[in-house]
Parts: structure tokens; C-alpha cells; sequence
């Protein structure tokens, strides 16, 4: 069972459409598929209006769970707790933040700004973490992400550290822009243990943490 909470499609610069994307999903054995397409204030209706749709066709049709969400990127941090409240008033079903990666030139301040938002789920790829913003993530039940993707996963293992120091929680995640970088069960368990993550600690990141963001999402 696979759950993958960032992904991307053709809706930003992703190459496939998303019923493709989850159609591709469902065969390598995901059991739930985020959808989470960079997103600020001039795209972000657009998007989540048509992952709306197609996730009541997925439902109607294929035994895997489409999540709608948006990955909010490169915005000014003083926005990002309005934006992700906009993101969930518009059908959002989780936000997720695009964090302090090591090889993008995110704004300075917007690992801290995502993880005090209340309508913030998931950080991802925070890059080089405060040992303040992930006690915040801990405070706040936001997950830090351990990623999979290229670049992004070269601070991995400060974000384990940092989240093993705070208690704050990890999901790994791919942030797939194409079908090959989807994820399998065995590639999941390699990142985590490049991570530097015990037996115990990737199975609290890759079962039960994913089972508690849906616990979370359902119960809203």
C-alpha cells in the first residue's frame, strides 16, 4: 500500500494529465495519490475546480483514492496562511507548502510561515530546517516531507535528525512530475533508510502517519 501525498501534472509542470497520472498510480499499487500542483492566488481556483472532477470520476470507477490539494510555491510567506485558508475554502482537500529546498531559491522565512498556518498540512522538502520551525511543525501536527525526488532529497537526513530531535512528524513523498517517478514500495523503504531512519521510524513515516493526514482530512 503506497500513499502519495505531492504530486504533479500537465495543470503545472507536470507532463501527465492527472487521470493519467492516477491511472498510472493505481497499477504501481498506490493505495491513495495526492495531487498538489504548484499553485498561488491567480491559479489555484482553476486547479483545485478540475481535480474536483476528476477525483468524483476516480471514486466512481478505480479502487485508488484521489486527494485534492495544492502546493503552494515560491510565494511571499506573509501570504501563505491566507493562501492556504483560500486553498481549503475552494474544495482543497490538504495544502501543502513548497519548503526551503537546497536547490531552489525559495524565500527565506517560508518554512517557518508554513508550519505556524493553520491550514497547512504537509512542508515539503524543507531543505536545511530550524530546529524552531520543526518544533513548530510538531506543535502544529504539520508533516515534514522526506522526499524522493532528485535535489530536493540532498537535506534528507538534516530533516530526519531535526524531526527525530522535535517529534515532528514525517511523510515521505515523491513530488512525481512523470510516471517514473513514482514510487514502489521497496524505493520508498531505500530513501527512508538513506534518510538514516530506523525500521520503526519508516514504518511510523510510510503507514501510520499517512493514515493519520486522512484521518485528518476525513474528519473535516
Amino acid at each position: 500500500m503506497i500513499y502519495d501525498f505531492h504530486t504533479h501534472t500537465f495543470l503545472s509542470d507536470g507532463v501527465l494529465s492527472p487521470m493519467e497520472l492516477v491511472r498510472r498510480a493505481q497499477v504501481s499499487g498506490y493505495a491513495v495519490l495526492g495531487i498538489a500542483d504548484h499553485a498561488s492566488e491567480g491559479n489555484m481556483e482553476l486547479i483545485i475546480s478540475v481535480l474536483i472532477k476528476e477525483s468524483r470520476l476516480v471514486k466512481q470507477h478505480w479502487d485508488i483514492r484521489l486527494l485534492v490539494g495544492v502546493e503552494l510555491t515560491h510565494v511571499p510567506p506573509t501570504t501563505i496562511a491566507h493562501l492556504a485558508e483560500e486553498a481549503r475554502e475552494l474544495g482543497a482537500e490538504f495544502v501543502v507548502v513548497h519548503g526551503e529546498s537546497p536547490v531552489e531559491p525559495v524565500p527565506p522565512g517560508t518554512n517557518l510561515a508554513a508550519v505556524t498556518a493553520p491550514a497547512v498540512d504537509i512542508l515539503a522538502h524543507p531543505g536545511l530546517i530550524t530546529v524552531e520551525a520543526a518544533r513548530q511543525a510538531a506543535a502544529q501536527g504539520v508533516f515534514l516531507e522526506i522526499s524522493a525526488r532528485q535535489g530536493h532529497s540532498l537535506a534528507n537526513g538534516h530533516v530526519s535528525r531535526v524531526a527525530r530531535e522535535t517529534g515532528a512528524p514525517l511523510l515521505l513523498n515523491t513530488d512525481a512530475h512523470g510516471p517514473e517517478n513514482l514510487l514502489t514500495e521497496e524505493f520508498a523503504r531505500v530513501v527512508a533508510a538513506g534518510a538514516g531512519l530506523d525500521p520503526a521510524e519508516t514504518e511510523q513515516m510510510l503507514v501510520a502517519n499517512p493514515q493519520l493526514l486522512l484521518q485528518r482530512i476525513d474528519s473535516r
